[in-house]
């Protein structure tokens, strides 16, 4: 395999690992507070959609920015009321927002343009152009370090920039501030966090909130930044996956990086068979490399690759002592 096979194996990898990690940082917020989020699935498919639709009919993608996080928040909001307020089930809450997410992209498309539960192809102005990055015909020359600049660096959407800039954000708001102790201390013990005049309930809409907005950019992205529009159920499970890399990457935010970038990568592979065939020496099938990223899903919900240990708290809701 030549370097440029693998910069474009690498650059496929930064692409599909985005809406994944976006999710991803999303359900860690979600869950540090003690908030499972079985939901991310349906609200990356919500978003996609809002954002498809309205930078379709407004030709602005940054309407369709506005309008995907909004329906993600707004999911999330009906998932901290069932979950929070009326401390329901939080398992059966996220499932329930898979269903609706899924039944309601495709009947609103349907009625809205008519083309079989998409939306028109997203054309110039209504999706995020990729960026060119200072200093790419400075270096184009050099070799190896040209390459890989160009191709693997520079070219991608905002979006992709914005979501590896989060994870560096998302770990000083949680281990480097008030805010992010309080919250890690919801998830852990929320009476003691009560007991200090905190409040648990408004600690943990936040963090659902915040869940909303991460969740919200990663269905903007794969509406108008990895494609060019909506189709049924693009979000293909990736809210899953998302939760999978969450519990192997122990609810810490670098290790969420690369457990999502181990994912995108197995994605990637799936699009270049020839790759790995031609690395392994023999005919991998194409089913079993789609397959990679949600074998690896089951493996890691299983079990098979360490214990991870989720906040004391999470998944039972709070009822304050009186």
């Amino acid at each position: 395999m030549d370097l440029l096979t693998l910069i474009q194996v690498l650059d496929s990898t930064v692409r599909l690992a985005t809406p994944l990690l976006l999710a991803c940082l999303a359900g860690l917020f979600s869950e540090r507070a003690g908030i499972f989020d079985i939901g991310l699935e349906g609200k990356l498919l919500a978003s996609a959609f809002f954002s498809a639709a309205f930078a379709a009919v407004t030709g602005s993608v940054w309407l369709g920015l506005l309008a995907g996080i909004a329906a993600s928040m707004v999911l999330s909001g009906i998932h901290g009321l069932a979950s929070i307020t009326f401390r329901g089930n939080q398992l059966i809450s996220g499932v329930a927002i898979n269903f609706i997410a899924s039944g309601m992209t495709v009947l609103i498309a349907q009625d809205w343009f008519r083309q079989g539960g998409r939306t028109p192809s997203l054309g110039d102005g209504a999706r995020f152009d990729e960026i060119t990055l200072p200093g790419v015909d400075l270096l184009g020359g050099l070799p190896y370090i040209g390459e890989s600049y160009a191709e693997l660096f520079s070219g991608h959407s905002l979006l992709v920039y914005v979501g590896f800039l989060t994870v560096p954000l998302v770990w000083w708001v949680l281990f480097r501030t008030r805010f992010g102790l309080r919250l890690r201390a919801v998830g852990e013990n929320p009476g003691a966090v009560d007991t200090a005049g905190v409040s648990v309930i408004r600690m943990r809409y936040t963090a659902v909130m915040i869940a909303g907005v991460l969740c919200g950019l990663g269905g903007v992205y794969l509406a108008t930044g990895l494609q060019a529009g909506f189709v049924k159920e693009m979000s293909s499970g990736r809210g899953f996956i998302a939760l999978a890399a969450l519990i192997f990457a122990k609810w810490r935010p670098w290790y969420a990086l690369w457990t999502c970038l181990l994912f995108g990568f197995f994605q990637a592979l799936s699009f270049r068979p020839d790759v790995v065939n031609t690395v392994l020496r023999f005919d991998v099938p194409g089913q079993l490399l789609d397959a990679l990223p949600y074998i690896l899903t089951v493996v890691i919900l299983a079990g098979f690759i360490g214990k991870a240990i989720p906040p004391r708290a999470g998944g039972e809701p709070y009822v304050k002592e009186r």
